[in-house]
């Protein structure tokens, strides 16, 4: 599955996944539930829902924290052609953390059951949640799996990181292990996979279901294929400076369909080479990161 980045995995990125990688599942951007009547979800965000490519299925994720609001979102999505819907109970940050969304939630739990009840009779295709393991305590989780069971949930995403913890540290994995022990429920794994090796290593010792791939993919969207067995694991600098740099001018050439003026896009594309950590490709990365136009930003894929 590629994971849902808010600013970063619009329709124009998934598209490009898709059709170089073809990841199982893919997920919107986080849609805010908002208390304006009919208008729950914005024009944006309505276009987002329904805005599958190919047959690869796509899942809207919705935030929020009022049961009644999160419903009419839920079916105004479904409106907009959403068949699968996911609440999103992990964002560590910016507002999503401030009333009561998101991760912020967890810190609420009492306020769960109502919402989950009200969203699953709300939802005719699959109801998943994306979580953090708590929101200061990684115990949490094991204390809500009951309800979560209970709500009929299809499956979810664990995230074993707190809240609090934002990205510090490192997701533990030994956590994902015991709630897969702990559920009937599926559990695919999120969380610090950055290599095929490590993606293999947490399936094996979690017993996890599957694999949720973020930041590991956005900054080479071929993990998908390694892990596949497809692709090299250890590509040579070569082949990653070619895979990059023809990542990159695919969505340059999706991203001037899709946003408005030079620096909207420049903007944009500037965004994927801030999850580089390869050290193979950070110089590029970098240099990509300082230009000033769009020239010089496509100038810097050609080959050399």
């Amino acid at each position: 599955m590629l994971a849902p980045l808010q600013g970063v995995t619009n329709r124009a990125l998934r598209a490009c996944f898709i059709d170089c990688v073809r990841p199982d599942v893919v997920f919107t951007e986080f849609m805010q539930a908002r208390n304006q009547g009919a208008k729950a979800l914005s024009a944006a965000d309505r276009r987002e829902a329904g805005a599958m490519h190919g047959d690869v299925p796509l899942v809207a994720q919705l935030i929020g924290h009022r049961p009644e609001v999160l419903v009419l979102a839920a079916q105004t999505a479904q409106a907009a052609g959403a068949r699968h819907l996911n609440f999103n109970l992990g964002c560590p940050f910016g507002r999503h953390t401030t009333g009561l969304s998101g991760g912020a939630l967890l810190s609420r739990p009492e306020l769960l059951p109502e919402i989950l009840f009200a969203l699953r009779a709300a939802i005719h295709g699959s109801f998943s949640i994306k979580l953090r393991a708590g929101y200061d305590d990684l115990e949490q989780i094991f204390s809500l799996l009951p309800l979560f069971e209970a709500a009929q949930v299809d499956f979810l995403i664990l995230h074993p990181r707190t809240v609090v913890q934002k990205y510090g540290g490192s997701a533990d994995h030994a956590v994902t292990a015991r709630v897969v022990q702990s559920t009937v429920l599926p559990v695919i794994a999120n969380g610090d996979i950055v290599s095929a090796a490590q993606g293999r290593q947490i399936l094996a010792a979690s017993n996890a279901d599957g694999l949720m791939l973020g930041r590991g993919a956005i900054a080479d969207p071929h993990l998908f294929s390694r892990l596949r067995g497809v692709a090299p694991e250890e590509p040579s600098e070569g082949e990653l400076l070619r895979e990059f740099a023809d990542y990159l001018g695919d969505l340059l050439t999706r991203y001037e369909s899709l946003f408005c003026g030079e620096q909207q896009i420049l903007a944009k594309l500037k965004e994927v080479p801030a999850f580089v950590t390869d050290s193979r490709l950070l110089p590029l990365a970098q240099q990509l990161r300082r230009t000033r136009t769009l020239q010089d930003f496509r100038a810097l894929l050609l080959p050399r």
